[in-house]
């Protein structure tokens, strides 16, 4: 399952049913769990960094797509899925299931919860801290220099169940609270309140996110979303939600 044009160097720690594609490169210092698919033209376990030893750790399950580029020093729990193209620098920690659309780009030296969404053309920026459950969709740029060009870096926060529209840029040191709903083309340049929609640029508090209501003839509310939004995640999480919504 290994294409005779793969390379994959001495060193390297490859689980059972793995697949990798043509003219891939696997690193020495490299852990691939078990039933991981790597397609065509990947570079995975890339070492720039002097003294980063830490190994680039992908877990069981995996699906990486062609012509992504992972460093060493990363860490990601089982059932990544991966877009195209997508580069991921060293020192991120992620949880299970994560979703990296088509060229996204994170920057390295990031946390990353469970089931986390992001859409394609993400941008995270180094020292961004993001939750669990939490929906990136195109164009989003997650900032961390508060006067740039510096060496200060003041990463976003993005708490459990938020969720940032497409083209919304996070200034450095915000965070958006557990289950904000940030608007489209949205600057958001302060940090928000719990289940709220903020829009605008600067971005403001608009309304209370539960006002916002379903575009599919019920008129019911849109948000949070995990009362009505369960495709794509485990039966054990789902009736975890419906529980606390008595649906």
């Amino acid at each position: 399952m290994i294409h005779p044009t793969a390379i994959i160097e001495p060193g390297a720690k490859i689980g059972s049913n793995v697949s990798i594609g043509a003219y891939s490169f696997v690193g020495a210092n490299t852990v691939i769990g078990d039933g991981v698919t790597i397609q065509n033209g990947c570079e995975i376990g890339i070492h720039s960094v002097p003294g980063n030893d830490r190994p680039l750790v992908i877990g069981d399950g995996s699906m990486i797509r062609s012509m992504s580029i992972f460093y060493t020093g990363s860490s990601f729990g089982n059932r990544l899925v991966t877009g195209h193209r997508v580069t991921v620098r060293e020192g991120v920690e992620a949880g299970q299931n994560l979703q990296l659309g088509t060229l996204t780009d994170l920057q390295g030296d990031c946390t990353i919860g469970d089931y986390v969404r992001m859409h394609s053309n993400v941008h995270i920026g180094k020292r961004s801290r993001i939750g669990n459950f939490v929906w990136i969709f195109p164009y989003v740029v997650l900032t961390n220099d508060p006067h740039p060009p510096s060496d200060v870096m003041k990463g976003v926060v993005l708490e459990d169940f938020a969720a940032v529209s497409t083209m919304a840029v996070i200034l450095p040191g915000v965070v958006v609270k557990k289950g904000t709903l940030v608007g489209a083309h949205s600057l958001v340049s302060k940090s928000t309140n719990e289940d709220v929609l903020v829009a605008g640029n600067p971005a403001k508090e608009i309304c209370p996110a539960a006002k916002i209501r379903l575009q599919d003839g019920t008129r019911e509310p849109a948000y949070p979303w995990r009362r009505h939004f369960h495709r794509g995640y485990p039966v054990d999480v789902v009736n975890d939600w419906k529980a606390e919504f008595e649906v």
